[in-house]
């Protein structure tokens, strides 16, 4: 005899599998873009680049070539 309810127990226990997945994902997601955030700010905040981008204000409000 089939068992006419098969495909539904499977489709069930699929979805129930992946539970905690969507949640574990969402955090590492995060950590990452913060991680990246805060490697971005250094970057940007650093003596190199706060200089250059000052130095090309200062030029620009000057009228001199960029």
């Amino acid at each position: 005899m089939v068992d006419l309810h098969f495909p539904v127990r499977r489709l069930r226990a699929l979805l129930r599998g992946d539970g905690g997945m969507t949640t574990a994902e969402y955090a590492m997601g995060t950590v990452a873009a913060v991680a990246f955030a805060s490697l971005l700010f250094d970057i940007v905040t650093g003596g190199t680049i706060k200089d250059a981008l000052a130095g090309l204000i200062e030029r620009s409000l000057e009228g001199g070539e960029v």
